[in-house]
């Protein structure tokens, strides 16, 4: 029957799932090296659950392998639906052990961490080390896209791969197979990410502060070592280079590597490039005269905004009293998010220039002859009517379920423009907040986010995916 999940498709499903539970233990056991080095003695609390992870993988790999069963698309997404779930799980139950935080505390922070979100419920200045690398481990990793991560290391060229690569919403390719899409991806990451420690070295971070900044803005992840995020370092060298570091992270892998070919007039000619910049040049522009906000924060904050990395200078409370014209023009922002084919966020900019063209394109046709063509073309790519289509569907649901979410909060009582905000920065994967995200917030909100923040990075598909093939199960039994 169309839409069931069938015994055969749970068995392919769990045995690429293993392969993923494996990749996350080992990440997730990382941080041990942290707290070896600044004596925390908190090995347990990453060993235990690191260890299920990897044990769990084992035993579902062991068993289900070699079975000759072919992954479809569909198996392809319904894996990472759950490996984000998985990933959000393991680091939960470290950040209980060691934080002393209750479980949907612990689940909404690793979420917000594995998914690059970087809203944070933790009072990031008392937490160990070795938490704080957690977290921006789980960023850099999440940036990437945790079944990205598996293919590159772990699974052979092939048909899985390339519709484990399709299931986190990638589309391009630099290489002709999607394994050498993928080590080529990871090269040009580990460039960045080595480039940015150093300039950040050299500005005067720490070693280690300079390690957590570097991925999780380059991840566009957003969590910092300081309650104050990027504005607890005081200094406007570092604003600058966490700008240049996370327009990085927004723009498409293909046009750096590109660039880093000798190509440099391609990310000029990229239309999601040029978009982005001038996107960042309105809306500071208009912050700034309008709001009368300083440079710095005005072009920070839309950088921030539009990259989806939710990096900030001033503190939460001075936001949250930022007058409501600037609040708009970020949720603006938010939506729109940065390339296709980075670590962005949100709803990316290649919809957003589809969608316009595609009104364009109808204009055209309204007002020319009777049979007159018109020729539909995006940086001299073909553009076919089904893409316009599905780039406004996607824009539709996607905001749709911001709209519930939305209702959700204001029947709690909060503040229809400031839960708006925190829903799309959620959803964005964004991380910007207005004081709403805490400790203490209700539940039924919290789970709203942390479901937010997990349609958001894997745009929306393979979660409904997951959830018809689940409820088809379970009309069966």
């Amino acid at each position: 029957m169309i839409g069931q999940l069938r015994k055969k498709d749970l068995f392919v499903i769990l045995e690429q799932l293993g392969l993923i539970m494996i990749g996350i233990g080992v990440v997730t056991l990382t941080p041990i090296f942290v707290a070896l080095i600044y004596n925390e003695g908190n090995y347990i609390s990453f060993l235990i659950p690191s260890g299920f992870s990897i044990l769990v993988g084992y035993i579902l790999r062991r068993s289900l392998r070699g079975k000759n069963r072919r992954m479809g698309l569909k198996h392809g997404m319904m894996i990472a639906a759950l490996s984000w779930l998985w990933a959000a799980l393991i680091g939960s139950l470290i950040l209980m052990n060691i934080t002393h935080i209750n479980f949907l505390n612990a689940y909404f922070e690793s979420m917000s961490a594995w998914t690059t979100t970087g809203l944070t419920i933790l009072n990031v200045e008392t937490v160990p080390k070795s938490v704080l690398f957690l977290r921006s481990i789980a960023q850099w990793i999440g940036g990437l896209g945790v079944v990205i991560v598996v293919i590159g290391i772990l699974i052979r060229p092939g048909t899985s791969a390339s519709r484990l690569y399709k299931s986190e919403a990638r589309e391009e390719k630099i290489k002709p197979s999607i394994t050498g899409t993928v080590k080529t991806m990871w090269w040009i990451y580990l460039f960045y990410t080595i480039l940015g420690i150093v300039l950040y070295v050299l500005a005067g971070m720490s070693i280690f502060n300079a390690i957590n900044t570097t991925m999780t803005n380059l991840s566009t992840g957003g969590m910092s070592v300081y309650n104050d995020n990027i504005g607890g370092f005081h200094s406007n060298l570092i604003n600058l280079i966490t700008m240049v570091i996370m327009i990085i992270g927004a723009t498409s892998f293909l046009v750096h590597y590109r660039v880093l070919k000798g190509k440099v007039k391609d990310m000029i000619r990229d239309i999601q490039f040029q978009a982005m910049i001038i996107i960042i040049f309105i809306f500071s522009t208009l912050i700034f005269i309008n709001a009368h906000l300083t440079t710095m924060d005005s072009v920070f904050h839309v950088i921030s905004a539009i990259t989806c990395t939710g990096s900030s200078i001033p503190s939460t409370s001075a936001q949250v009293a930022w007058p409501q014209y600037v609040k708009i023009i970020l949720i603006a922002a938010m939506i729109i998010g940065g390339s296709a084919g980075s670590t962005s966020g949100a709803v990316k900019l290649i919809r957003i220039v589809t969608i316009l063209k595609g009104y364009y394109w109808e204009l055209l046709r309204v007002l020319s002859p009777a049979g007159s063509v018109i020729p539909k073309k995006i940086s001299g790519k073909p553009v076919t009517d089904v893409e316009v289509r599905e780039a406004s569907s996607y824009v539709f649901i996607y905001l749709l379920f911001i709209f519930i979410s939305w209702l959700v909060f204001v029947q709690y009582g909060y503040d229809a423009l400031n839960s708006l905000y925190e829903i799309i920065s959620a959803q964005g994967n964004v991380g910007l907040s207005m004081g709403i995200t805490s400790p203490t917030m209700p539940q039924i909100p919290q789970i709203f986010l942390i479901f937010n923040m997990w349609i958001g990075r894997i745009e929306i598909i393979p979660v409904l995916v997951l959830i018809k093939a689940s409820l088809g199960a379970l009309k069966r039994f």
